[in-house]
């Protein structure tokens, strides 16, 4: 299986990496190929141009500002976001990231007849997402809900192909996180990876 692994997160020497790195290694030691995408190094601009966004609604819509992008994520089976939460949210990079590359003719088409999105990225057979949170569980889960699990299986993931696998782990409390909670994440991760077909 093709993997597309995208990474947000600005410091080579952070945990993220390291998830990244453990997910890379477990996906290519069960014979998969993958393709990083490291969104910090690889000078990602996540602001949507004033020429994507009148044009947001142009058939086709002109995607040559992210094409080598575009090309990288029609050619994968699988996706992989590794990320922090900031504010009970995605970084902006990040969120860039699906502003402008999933975008109309690329993840999904408008229906001419009202609204409705229809999913294009049909290539895709699982999304996952390796995260975590300075908060403990509880504030996300119970306090806020949630949001990014919300916001990628219900706002991205489901748009993009219905069949999609959806699997999120994030790791709370990553602020007092001590090196055996943060080994055994590390574990959890490469168990989710052997799910992948």
């Amino acid at each position: 299986m093709h993997v597309l692994l995208v990474l947000a997160h600005p410091l080579p020497e952070s945990f993220a990496h390291s998830v990244a790195r453990v997910a890379r290694e477990t996906l290519e030691a069960n014979g998969h190929t993958v393709d990083l995408v490291d969104l910090y190094s690889e000078s990602f601009d996540p602001r949507l141009t004033e020429h994507e966004r009148r044009a947001y609604f142009d058939v086709p819509y002109d995607t040559s500002e992210v094409a080598d992008l575009v090309a990288r994520l029609q050619k994968a089976e699988a996706l992989i976001f590794v990320f922090p939460q900031w504010w009970f949210n995605l970084p902006a990079v990040l969120k860039g990231f699906f502003d402008r590359v999933f975008a109309p003719g690329v993840a999904f088409r408008h229906d001419k007849a009202g609204g409705r999105i229809v999913p294009l990225l049909t290539n895709i057979r699982h999304f996952c997402a390796f995260t975590t949170t300075g908060s403990p569980w509880w504030v996300v889960k119970f306090y806020m809900g949630d949001p990014v699990r919300r916001q990628l299986r219900r706002g991205i993931a489901i748009f993009c192909n219905r069949k999609v696998d959806f699997r999120m782990l994030a790791l709370h409390d990553m602020d007092r996180a001590a090196d055996e909670k943060r080994r055994r994440h590390l574990e959890r991760v490469k168990a989710a990876l052997q799910m992948l077909g």
